[in-house]
């Protein structure tokens, strides 16, 4: 008798939506709860080549934790493109300009960079505070 190993089709993939609060939350742990479910790695068709994963919203990104000195000592860079054109931004200042991306920029470190991460990536919803548009369908 030959086993066979099961792929998951585009049909059979049933994509949930998950609601998740960070207000308290340690930001590394949640990001990689979160990244675990966009991944869909809880389901038993898991398969890495497809994209299986569910859709995640995180509400209250404003109020995440981080352990030590984090929030004084961890650096955001990025480069204009010209001579001279770095740009630093401390954790604390960026939570307090853009507490969504900091989320988003800490779980899209935990996807795979490929298109199939790209796609996880879509379905990642972050929010500042606690109101959300996607009431419908978080049950």
């Amino acid at each position: 008798m030959k086993m066979k190993t099961y792929t998951p089709k585009v049909g059979d993939i049933q994509r949930k939506w998950h609601l998740i609060d960070a207000e308290g939350r340690v930001l590394g742990r949640l990001a990689s709860e979160v990244a675990f479910l966009l991944q869909g790695k809880l389901k038993t068709y898991y398969s890495p080549n497809v994209d299986v994963g569910d859709f995640v919203v995180v509400v209250n990104a404003s109020g995440i934790r981080v352990t030590g000195d984090k929030l004084k000592k961890k650096v955001y860079f990025r480069h204009s493109g010209y001579p001279g054109g770095i740009k630093r931004a401390t954790l604390e200042e960026m939570n307090r300009k853009k507490p969504a991306w900091v989320v988003e920029h800490a779980v899209g470190g935990m996807l795979p960079k490929n298109k199939l991460g790209q796609r996880m990536v879509r379905r990642l919803h972050v929010y500042p505070g606690s109101w959300h548009p996607h009431k419908a369908q978080v049950k």
